[in-house]
């Protein structure tokens, strides 16, 4: 679910149990490079790179939502 597939600002902002649009706006609005950066330092030693890939039951469960 993202901005850049359409979604509506208010639609994330509950995905993201935020109490309102406003709080939303930091998260929507960054850079995805700027984020994966950061989190790539706090990747733990011994952890394997890459993105997080959930499973189907994952994907069917936030579906329904």
């Amino acid at each position: 679910m993202s901005l850049q597939a359409g979604v509506d600002t208010t639609v994330i902002a509950l995905w993201l149990g935020h109490a309102g649009v406003r709080s939303t706006d930091a998260y929507v609005h960054a850079d995805i490079t700027i984020k994966e950066k950061a989190l790539a330092l706090t990747t733990p030693a011994g952890a394997k790179p890459g993105r997080y890939r959930p499973t189907d039951k994952m994907f069917a469960f936030l579906e329904s939502l």
